[in-house]
């Protein structure tokens, strides 16, 4: 089981960074358990989750410096997760919001950036698409001690190389298969050739 310390920064799912203040006991409907309270840096508010529960949870420790270039590799790369249905979708981009995992996260980012550059997004999911950027300039800041300002022109960067890279990808797909017909035809005229009888010479 995941242990924290007081003083440790940490994430909590859908809700960005907020750091342990205390570990406390409490009595609750006469029970008694272990809680961290933590100090939430977005909204200066308090949350307390049971000790026992942090898996269910989904708190986690805020990622590495080391992670941060990963992040940004990902962000950029043109790998985008493509639904055609909204309830899909949605459904989807709810359950990686709620895992507490940053990688999620920037999947949610890029499909909702992507989605936005060729349609009016609904009102719940420009809002996710909000939190999702919130979630992952607010991490990075917090890990690299930069400005959210600088991690977020450094993130809308990285958005855009996604779509430039994602137009690429789309562009040699559709090349390969206008191509593919004209092998195709070639293919079988060769194998029509190789099958056809030998002609028979005239006898005169």
């Amino acid at each position: 089981m995941l242990q924290f310390e007081v003083g440790d920064k940490v994430i909590y799912p859908n809700q960005g960074l907020g750091v342990i203040e205390r570990i406390e006991t409490r009595t609750i409907m006469g029970t008694t358990c272990g809680f961290y309270s933590l100090r939430m840096a977005s909204s200066d508010t308090t949350v307390l989750v049971p000790v026992d529960n942090v898996e269910d949870v989904g708190l986690r420790r805020a990622i590495g410096d080391h992670e941060v270039k990963k992040l940004f590799t990902l962000l950029g790369n043109g790998k985008i997760d493509n639904h055609q249905n909204w309830k899909g979708r949605f459904k989807d981009n709810s359950n990686k919001m709620r895992t507490g995992s940053l990688y999620d996260v920037v999947d949610v980012l890029k499909s909702l950036n992507h989605l936005s550059q060729s349609k009016n997004l609904s009102f719940r999911e420009k809002r996710m698409l909000d939190r999702a950027k919130f979630l992952v300039v607010s991490e990075i800041s917090e890990v690299v001690s930069e400005p959210a300002e600088t991690i977020e022109e450094r993130v809308e960067k990285a958005l855009e190389r996604c779509l430039a890279n994602r137009a690429r990808q789309l562009a040699r797909e559709s090349a390969a298969k206008v191509d593919a017909p004209e092998e195709m035809g070639e293919v079988s005229e060769a194998a029509e050739a190789a099958d056809a009888p030998e002609a028979t010479p005239a006898v005169p």
